[in-house]
Protein backbone atom coordinates (compact mmCIF):
# COMPACT_ATOMS: atom_id res chain seq x y z
CA UNK A 1 0.00 0.00 0.00
CA UNK A 2 2.89 2.35 0.73
CA UNK A 3 4.22 1.80 -2.80
CA UNK A 4 0.79 2.57 -4.20
CA UNK A 5 0.56 5.82 -2.21
CA UNK A 6 3.94 6.87 -3.57
CA UNK A 7 2.72 6.10 -7.09
CA UNK A 8 -0.32 8.31 -6.57
CA UNK A 9 1.83 11.09 -5.19
CA UNK A 10 4.24 10.97 -8.12
CA UNK A 11 1.63 10.70 -10.87
CA UNK A 12 -0.78 13.26 -9.51
CA UNK A 13 1.48 15.81 -7.90
CA UNK A 14 0.79 18.40 -10.57
CA UNK A 15 -2.97 18.10 -10.39
CA UNK A 16 -4.80 21.10 -9.03
CA UNK A 17 -8.12 22.83 -9.61
CA UNK A 18 -9.36 25.06 -12.34
CA UNK A 19 -11.13 28.26 -11.52
CA UNK A 20 -14.42 26.54 -12.33
CA UNK A 21 -13.72 23.74 -9.84
CA UNK A 22 -12.68 20.99 -12.29
CA UNK A 23 -9.67 18.84 -11.62
CA UNK A 24 -6.65 19.53 -13.80
CA UNK A 25 -3.40 21.40 -13.93
CA UNK A 26 -2.73 24.05 -11.35
CA UNK A 27 -1.76 26.50 -14.15
CA UNK A 28 -4.94 28.41 -14.92
CA UNK A 29 -3.91 29.23 -18.49
CA UNK A 30 -3.87 25.59 -19.57
CA UNK A 31 -6.92 24.00 -21.22
CA UNK A 32 -9.00 21.53 -19.25
CA UNK A 33 -7.59 18.50 -21.07
CA UNK A 34 -3.94 19.47 -20.56
CA UNK A 35 -1.52 17.15 -18.86
CA UNK A 36 0.11 17.91 -15.53
CA UNK A 37 2.82 20.55 -15.52
CA UNK A 38 5.76 18.16 -15.60
CA UNK A 39 4.76 16.67 -18.99
CA UNK A 40 3.51 19.77 -20.84
CA UNK A 41 6.38 20.33 -23.27
CA UNK A 42 6.94 16.81 -24.66
CA UNK A 43 4.59 16.88 -27.67
CA UNK A 44 1.20 17.95 -28.96
CA UNK A 45 -0.13 14.44 -28.27
CA UNK A 46 1.07 14.64 -24.70
CA UNK A 47 -0.70 17.96 -24.28
CA UNK A 48 -4.02 16.31 -25.09
CA UNK A 49 -3.64 13.63 -22.44
CA UNK A 50 -5.67 13.87 -19.27
CA UNK A 51 -3.96 13.60 -15.88
CA UNK A 52 -4.21 10.29 -14.09
CA UNK A 53 -7.03 10.43 -11.58
CA UNK A 54 -6.84 8.93 -8.06
CA UNK A 55 -9.94 6.83 -8.75
CA UNK A 56 -8.32 5.39 -11.88
CA UNK A 57 -5.23 4.42 -9.92
CA UNK A 58 -7.38 2.61 -7.35
CA UNK A 59 -9.24 0.83 -10.15
CA UNK A 60 -5.93 -0.35 -11.60
CA UNK A 61 -4.57 -1.89 -8.41
CA UNK A 62 -5.57 -5.27 -9.84
CA UNK A 63 -5.45 -6.14 -13.54
CA UNK A 64 -7.41 -8.53 -15.74
CA UNK A 65 -11.01 -9.59 -16.34
CA UNK A 66 -11.22 -11.12 -12.86
CA UNK A 67 -9.92 -8.07 -11.00
CA UNK A 68 -13.09 -7.52 -9.00
CA UNK A 69 -13.22 -11.20 -8.01
CA UNK A 70 -9.94 -10.69 -6.13
CA UNK A 71 -11.41 -8.01 -3.86
CA UNK A 72 -13.19 -8.53 -0.56
CA UNK A 73 -15.98 -6.24 -1.78
CA UNK A 74 -17.03 -8.86 -4.33
CA UNK A 75 -17.65 -11.52 -1.69
CA UNK A 76 -19.39 -9.03 0.58
CA UNK A 77 -21.66 -8.01 -2.31
CA UNK A 78 -22.72 -11.55 -3.23
CA UNK A 79 -23.20 -12.66 0.39
CA UNK A 80 -25.04 -9.48 1.32
CA UNK A 81 -27.37 -9.96 -1.66
CA UNK A 82 -28.28 -13.44 -0.43
CA UNK A 83 -28.77 -12.23 3.16
CA UNK A 84 -31.23 -9.66 1.84
CA UNK A 85 -33.00 -12.35 -0.21
CA UNK A 86 -33.32 -14.56 2.89
CA UNK A 87 -34.56 -11.63 5.01
CA UNK A 88 -37.18 -10.74 2.41
CA UNK A 89 -38.20 -14.39 2.11
CA UNK A 90 -38.59 -14.54 5.90
CA UNK A 91 -41.04 -11.65 5.78
CA UNK A 92 -43.09 -13.66 3.27
CA UNK A 93 -42.98 -16.67 5.57
CA UNK A 94 -44.28 -14.63 8.50
CA UNK A 95 -47.01 -13.19 6.26
CA UNK A 96 -48.09 -16.74 5.35
CA UNK A 97 -48.12 -17.72 9.02
CA UNK A 98 -50.28 -14.68 9.79
CA UNK A 99 -52.68 -15.78 7.06
CA UNK A 100 -52.95 -19.21 8.66
CA UNK A 101 -54.06 -17.42 11.83
CA UNK A 102 -56.74 -15.59 9.81
CA UNK A 103 -54.94 -12.25 10.19
CA UNK A 104 -54.64 -10.07 7.08
CA UNK A 105 -54.10 -6.33 7.53
CA UNK A 106 -51.41 -5.56 4.89
CA UNK A 107 -50.96 -1.80 5.28
CA UNK A 108 -50.82 -1.92 9.08
CA UNK A 109 -48.39 -4.84 8.89
CA UNK A 110 -45.85 -2.69 7.01
CA UNK A 111 -46.63 0.37 9.14
CA UNK A 112 -44.89 -1.23 12.13
CA UNK A 113 -41.66 -1.45 10.12
CA UNK A 114 -41.68 2.28 9.39
CA UNK A 115 -42.38 3.03 13.05
CA UNK A 116 -39.37 0.99 14.19
CA UNK A 117 -37.00 2.47 11.61
CA UNK A 118 -38.21 5.99 12.38
CA UNK A 119 -37.67 5.43 16.11
CA UNK A 120 -34.07 4.41 15.42
CA UNK A 121 -32.81 6.67 12.65
CA UNK A 122 -34.73 9.95 12.96
CA UNK A 123 -33.54 10.71 16.54
CA UNK A 124 -30.00 9.76 15.53
CA UNK A 125 -30.17 12.12 12.54
CA UNK A 126 -31.37 14.91 14.85
CA UNK A 127 -28.47 14.13 17.18
CA UNK A 128 -25.92 14.29 14.36
CA UNK A 129 -27.31 17.43 12.70
CA UNK A 130 -28.85 19.20 15.66
CA UNK A 131 -32.51 20.20 15.64
CA UNK A 132 -31.90 23.28 13.48
CA UNK A 133 -29.77 21.32 11.04
CA UNK A 134 -32.39 18.58 10.82
CA UNK A 135 -35.16 21.11 10.15
CA UNK A 136 -33.05 22.78 7.45
CA UNK A 137 -32.47 19.40 5.83
CA UNK A 138 -36.19 18.58 5.92
CA UNK A 139 -37.04 22.00 4.48
CA UNK A 140 -34.48 21.60 1.69
CA UNK A 141 -34.84 17.90 0.81
CA UNK A 142 -38.09 16.84 2.45
CA UNK A 143 -40.06 16.80 -0.79
CA UNK A 144 -37.57 14.37 -2.32
CA UNK A 145 -37.90 11.97 0.60
CA UNK A 146 -41.70 12.25 0.45
CA UNK A 147 -41.60 11.01 -3.15
CA UNK A 148 -39.18 8.21 -2.21
CA UNK A 149 -41.32 7.15 0.76
CA UNK A 150 -44.53 7.26 -1.30
CA UNK A 151 -43.05 4.95 -3.96
CA UNK A 152 -41.82 2.55 -1.28
CA UNK A 153 -45.16 2.41 0.54
CA UNK A 154 -47.16 1.93 -2.64
CA UNK A 155 -44.78 -0.73 -3.94
CA UNK A 156 -45.34 -2.78 -0.79
CA UNK A 157 -49.09 -2.18 -0.84
CA UNK A 158 -49.80 -3.08 -4.47
CA UNK A 159 -47.66 -6.22 -4.48
CA UNK A 160 -49.47 -7.55 -1.40
CA UNK A 161 -52.80 -6.57 -2.97
CA UNK A 162 -51.94 -8.33 -6.24
CA UNK A 163 -51.70 -11.76 -4.60
CA UNK A 164 -55.35 -11.52 -3.60
CA UNK A 165 -56.42 -11.55 -7.25
CA UNK A 166 -53.80 -13.19 -9.43
CA UNK A 167 -51.62 -16.30 -9.38
CA UNK A 168 -48.15 -16.38 -7.89
CA UNK A 169 -46.80 -17.27 -11.35
CA UNK A 170 -48.21 -14.09 -12.90
CA UNK A 171 -46.98 -11.91 -10.05
CA UNK A 172 -43.46 -13.37 -10.22
CA UNK A 173 -43.24 -12.87 -13.98
CA UNK A 174 -44.42 -9.27 -13.68
CA UNK A 175 -41.85 -8.62 -10.93
CA UNK A 176 -39.19 -8.86 -13.64
CA UNK A 177 -40.53 -5.47 -14.70
CA UNK A 178 -38.78 -3.96 -11.65
CA UNK A 179 -35.41 -4.91 -13.17
CA UNK A 180 -36.38 -3.27 -16.46
CA UNK A 181 -37.50 -0.09 -14.67
CA UNK A 182 -34.23 0.12 -12.71
CA UNK A 183 -32.04 -0.42 -15.78
CA UNK A 184 -33.93 2.15 -17.88
CA UNK A 185 -34.01 4.80 -15.12
CA UNK A 186 -30.33 4.30 -14.28
CA UNK A 187 -29.39 4.57 -17.96
CA UNK A 188 -31.46 7.70 -18.63
CA UNK A 189 -31.11 9.70 -15.42
CA UNK A 190 -28.02 8.40 -13.60
CA UNK A 191 -25.84 7.97 -16.73
CA UNK A 192 -25.12 4.32 -15.95
CA UNK A 193 -23.76 2.38 -18.91
CA UNK A 194 -24.00 -1.41 -18.70
CA UNK A 195 -21.28 -3.72 -19.96
CA UNK A 196 -22.25 -6.65 -22.18
CA UNK A 197 -21.28 -9.08 -19.40
CA UNK A 198 -23.74 -7.35 -17.07
CA UNK A 199 -26.54 -7.73 -19.60
CA UNK A 200 -25.67 -11.40 -20.13
CA UNK A 201 -25.54 -11.95 -16.36
CA UNK A 202 -28.99 -10.42 -15.88
CA UNK A 203 -30.42 -12.58 -18.69
CA UNK A 204 -28.95 -15.75 -17.17
CA UNK A 205 -30.35 -14.84 -13.74
CA UNK A 206 -33.78 -14.28 -15.26
CA UNK A 207 -33.45 -17.65 -16.99
CA UNK A 208 -32.71 -19.26 -13.63
CA UNK A 209 -35.79 -17.62 -12.17
CA UNK A 210 -37.75 -19.00 -15.11
CA UNK A 211 -36.64 -22.50 -14.12
CA UNK A 212 -37.87 -21.86 -10.57
CA UNK A 213 -41.25 -20.71 -11.86
CA UNK A 214 -41.47 -23.72 -14.18
CA UNK A 215 -40.77 -26.10 -11.31
CA UNK A 216 -43.46 -24.37 -9.23
CA UNK A 217 -45.87 -24.83 -12.11
CA UNK A 218 -45.00 -28.55 -12.36
CA UNK A 219 -45.55 -29.09 -8.63
CA UNK A 220 -48.72 -26.99 -8.61
CA UNK A 221 -47.50 -24.32 -6.18
CA UNK A 222 -48.26 -21.36 -8.46
CA UNK A 223 -51.90 -21.33 -7.66
CA UNK A 224 -53.90 -18.31 -6.62
CA UNK A 225 -57.51 -17.46 -6.01
CA UNK A 226 -58.69 -16.35 -9.44
CA UNK A 227 -62.24 -17.62 -9.06
CA UNK A 228 -63.52 -14.05 -8.92
CA UNK A 229 -62.35 -13.46 -12.49
CA UNK A 230 -60.18 -10.51 -11.43
CA UNK A 231 -56.80 -11.94 -12.49
CA UNK A 232 -56.24 -9.02 -14.88
CA UNK A 233 -56.76 -6.62 -11.98
CA UNK A 234 -54.21 -8.55 -9.94
CA UNK A 235 -51.71 -8.49 -12.80
CA UNK A 236 -52.12 -4.73 -13.12
CA UNK A 237 -51.60 -4.32 -9.36
CA UNK A 238 -48.42 -6.42 -9.60
CA UNK A 239 -47.19 -4.38 -12.55
CA UNK A 240 -47.85 -1.15 -10.66
CA UNK A 241 -46.14 -2.46 -7.53
CA UNK A 242 -43.08 -3.59 -9.51
CA UNK A 243 -42.88 -0.13 -11.13
CA UNK A 244 -42.93 1.56 -7.71
CA UNK A 245 -40.22 -0.84 -6.49
CA UNK A 246 -38.04 0.06 -9.48
CA UNK A 247 -38.47 3.77 -8.76
CA UNK A 248 -37.70 3.25 -5.07
CA UNK A 249 -34.58 1.17 -5.64
CA UNK A 250 -33.13 3.63 -8.17
CA UNK A 251 -33.95 6.62 -5.97
CA UNK A 252 -32.51 5.02 -2.86
CA UNK A 253 -29.27 4.12 -4.65
CA UNK A 254 -28.89 7.78 -5.62
CA UNK A 255 -29.68 9.07 -2.12
CA UNK A 256 -27.37 6.74 -0.16
CA UNK A 257 -24.48 7.60 -2.51
CA UNK A 258 -24.81 11.31 -1.72
CA UNK A 259 -26.15 11.32 1.84
CA UNK A 260 -25.51 9.33 5.06
CA UNK A 261 -27.53 6.12 5.41
CA UNK A 262 -29.05 7.23 8.71
CA UNK A 263 -30.46 10.36 7.07
CA UNK A 264 -31.96 8.44 4.14
CA UNK A 265 -33.51 5.70 6.28
CA UNK A 266 -34.68 8.22 8.86
CA UNK A 267 -36.43 10.43 6.34
CA UNK A 268 -37.86 7.58 4.28
CA UNK A 269 -39.28 5.90 7.39
CA UNK A 270 -40.51 9.20 8.85
CA UNK A 271 -42.59 10.09 5.81
CA UNK A 272 -43.34 6.45 5.06
CA UNK A 273 -44.85 6.08 8.53
CA UNK A 274 -47.16 9.03 7.88
CA UNK A 275 -48.19 7.91 4.39
CA UNK A 276 -48.64 4.28 5.40
CA UNK A 277 -50.51 5.24 8.55
CA UNK A 278 -53.01 7.31 6.59
CA UNK A 279 -53.40 4.54 4.04
CA UNK A 280 -53.95 1.92 6.75
CA UNK A 281 -56.51 4.14 8.45
CA UNK A 282 -58.46 4.45 5.20
CA UNK A 283 -58.23 0.95 3.71
CA UNK A 284 -57.55 -1.37 6.66
CA UNK A 285 -60.15 -0.27 9.17
CA UNK A 286 -62.56 -3.13 8.51
CA UNK A 287 -59.77 -5.72 8.25
CA UNK A 288 -58.21 -4.49 11.49
CA UNK A 289 -61.45 -4.88 13.40
CA UNK A 290 -62.17 -8.33 11.93
CA UNK A 291 -58.63 -9.66 12.43
CA UNK A 292 -58.06 -12.52 14.85
CA UNK A 293 -55.61 -11.54 17.59
CA UNK A 294 -53.62 -13.95 19.78
CA UNK A 295 -50.10 -14.60 21.02
CA UNK A 296 -48.99 -16.23 17.78
CA UNK A 297 -50.13 -13.22 15.78
CA UNK A 298 -48.06 -10.96 18.04
CA UNK A 299 -45.01 -13.17 17.62
CA UNK A 300 -45.38 -13.38 13.84
CA UNK A 301 -45.84 -9.61 13.58
CA UNK A 302 -42.69 -9.10 15.65
CA UNK A 303 -40.72 -11.49 13.46
CA UNK A 304 -42.01 -9.88 10.30
CA UNK A 305 -41.12 -6.38 11.50
CA UNK A 306 -37.62 -7.34 12.62
CA UNK A 307 -36.81 -9.16 9.36
CA UNK A 308 -38.16 -6.32 7.23
CA UNK A 309 -36.29 -3.72 9.28
CA UNK A 310 -33.07 -5.72 8.87
CA UNK A 311 -33.74 -5.78 5.14
CA UNK A 312 -34.18 -2.00 5.04
CA UNK A 313 -30.99 -1.44 7.05
CA UNK A 314 -28.79 -3.63 4.86
CA UNK A 315 -30.20 -2.72 1.42
CA UNK A 316 -28.47 0.73 1.31
CA UNK A 317 -25.09 -0.97 1.81
CA UNK A 318 -25.69 -3.15 -1.25
CA UNK A 319 -26.77 -0.08 -3.22
CA UNK A 320 -23.40 1.51 -2.36
CA UNK A 321 -21.33 -1.59 -3.08
CA UNK A 322 -23.14 -2.45 -6.29
CA UNK A 323 -26.33 -1.06 -7.84
CA UNK A 324 -30.11 -1.18 -7.80
CA UNK A 325 -29.94 -3.50 -10.82
CA UNK A 326 -27.81 -6.08 -8.99
CA UNK A 327 -30.03 -5.67 -5.92
CA UNK A 328 -33.05 -6.82 -7.94
CA UNK A 329 -31.04 -9.63 -9.53
CA UNK A 330 -30.10 -10.87 -6.04
CA UNK A 331 -33.78 -10.96 -5.10
CA UNK A 332 -34.40 -13.58 -7.80
CA UNK A 333 -33.16 -16.30 -5.41
CA UNK A 334 -36.00 -15.56 -2.98
CA UNK A 335 -38.15 -18.37 -4.36
CA UNK A 336 -35.36 -20.88 -3.69
CA UNK A 337 -34.86 -19.71 -0.12
CA UNK A 338 -38.64 -19.70 0.33
CA UNK A 339 -38.76 -23.40 -0.42
CA UNK A 340 -35.79 -24.13 1.86
CA UNK A 341 -37.56 -22.37 4.73
CA UNK A 342 -40.87 -23.96 3.74
CA UNK A 343 -39.39 -27.45 4.03
CA UNK A 344 -39.10 -26.95 7.78
CA UNK A 345 -42.05 -24.64 8.38
CA UNK A 346 -44.68 -25.80 5.88
CA UNK A 347 -43.24 -29.25 4.97
CA UNK A 348 -42.66 -28.39 1.30
CA UNK A 349 -40.95 -30.81 -1.08
CA UNK A 350 -37.90 -29.57 -3.01
CA UNK A 351 -38.22 -30.18 -6.74
CA UNK A 352 -35.06 -31.37 -8.52
CA UNK A 353 -35.05 -28.24 -10.69
CA UNK A 354 -34.59 -25.89 -7.72
CA UNK A 355 -30.84 -26.46 -7.15
CA UNK A 356 -30.22 -26.08 -10.91
CA UNK A 357 -32.10 -22.77 -10.95
CA UNK A 358 -30.24 -21.48 -7.90
CA UNK A 359 -26.85 -22.33 -9.42
CA UNK A 360 -27.87 -20.63 -12.68
CA UNK A 361 -28.77 -17.43 -10.83
CA UNK A 362 -25.47 -17.43 -8.91
CA UNK A 363 -23.53 -18.03 -12.15
CA UNK A 364 -25.41 -15.11 -13.69
CA UNK A 365 -24.33 -12.92 -10.79
CA UNK A 366 -20.70 -13.95 -11.29
CA UNK A 367 -20.88 -13.13 -15.00
CA UNK A 368 -22.45 -9.78 -14.08
CA UNK A 369 -19.14 -8.78 -12.43
CA UNK A 370 -16.82 -10.46 -14.94
CA UNK A 371 -15.43 -7.29 -16.53
CA UNK A 372 -15.60 -5.05 -13.45
CA UNK A 373 -12.59 -3.19 -12.09
CA UNK A 374 -11.61 -2.85 -8.44
CA UNK A 375 -14.18 -0.16 -7.60
CA UNK A 376 -16.82 -1.85 -9.78
CA UNK A 377 -20.34 -0.37 -9.49
CA UNK A 378 -19.43 1.40 -6.25
CA UNK A 379 -17.96 4.08 -8.51
CA UNK A 380 -21.14 5.96 -9.41
CA UNK A 381 -21.06 7.97 -12.66
CA UNK A 382 -23.23 10.76 -11.25
CA UNK A 383 -20.75 11.55 -8.47
CA UNK A 384 -17.85 12.71 -10.63
CA UNK A 385 -14.57 11.13 -11.72
CA UNK A 386 -13.21 10.87 -8.19
CA UNK A 387 -16.64 10.61 -6.52
CA UNK A 388 -16.17 14.16 -5.25
CA UNK A 389 -19.93 14.72 -5.00
CA UNK A 390 -20.43 11.56 -2.96
CA UNK A 391 -20.45 10.82 0.73
CA UNK A 392 -17.45 9.26 2.50
CA UNK A 393 -19.51 6.41 3.93
CA UNK A 394 -19.28 2.71 4.57
CA UNK A 395 -18.69 0.71 1.35
CA UNK A 396 -18.57 3.81 -0.87
CA UNK A 397 -15.94 4.15 -3.61
CA UNK A 398 -15.03 7.59 -2.29
CA UNK A 399 -14.10 6.10 1.08
CA UNK A 400 -11.74 3.64 -0.62
CA UNK A 401 -10.19 6.38 -2.78
CA UNK A 402 -9.61 8.69 0.20
CA UNK A 403 -8.07 5.86 2.22
CA UNK A 404 -5.75 4.95 -0.67
CA UNK A 405 -4.15 8.40 -0.79
CA UNK A 406 -3.56 11.13 1.82
CA UNK A 407 -6.86 12.90 2.48
CA UNK A 408 -5.27 16.34 2.19
CA UNK A 409 -3.92 15.45 -1.25
CA UNK A 410 -7.34 14.13 -2.30
CA UNK A 411 -8.97 17.38 -1.25
CA UNK A 412 -6.42 19.34 -3.25
CA UNK A 413 -7.24 17.36 -6.37
CA UNK A 414 -11.02 17.39 -6.19
CA UNK A 415 -13.87 19.77 -5.60
CA UNK A 416 -14.58 20.91 -2.06
CA UNK A 417 -16.31 18.21 -0.02
CA UNK A 418 -19.42 19.59 1.74
CA UNK A 419 -19.47 19.10 5.49
CA UNK A 420 -22.71 17.11 5.30
CA UNK A 421 -21.00 14.54 3.07
CA UNK A 422 -18.12 13.63 5.38
CA UNK A 423 -20.05 11.17 7.53
CA UNK A 424 -18.57 7.72 8.08
CA UNK A 425 -22.01 6.18 7.66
Amino acid sequence: MSEFKEQVTVQSSGIGKYNDGHVGSSTNSLPKDAVVAGAQSSSQADDSERPVQPADLVDEQKKGSFAYFRTKEFYITVILGQILAIANTSTGTFTTLLGLEHWAVPAFQTFLNYVLLNAIFTPYTMYRYGMKGWLRMVYRDGWKYIILAFCDVEGNYFIVLAYQYTTMLSAQLINFWAIVVVVVLSFLFLRVRYHITQVIGIIICIGGMGVLIASDHITGTNGGDVSSGNQLKGDLFALLGASFYGLTNTGEEYFVSTRPVYEVLGQMSFFGMIINGVQAGIFDRASFQAAHWNGKVGGYLTGYTLCLSLFYCLAPLLFRLSSAAFFNVSMLTMNFWGVIIGVEVFHYQIHWMYPIAFVAIIIGQLIYFLAQKVLSEARKPWLGTNQERGVVGLFTAKRKIVHAIPEAEYRDQTDHIPAANTSSV
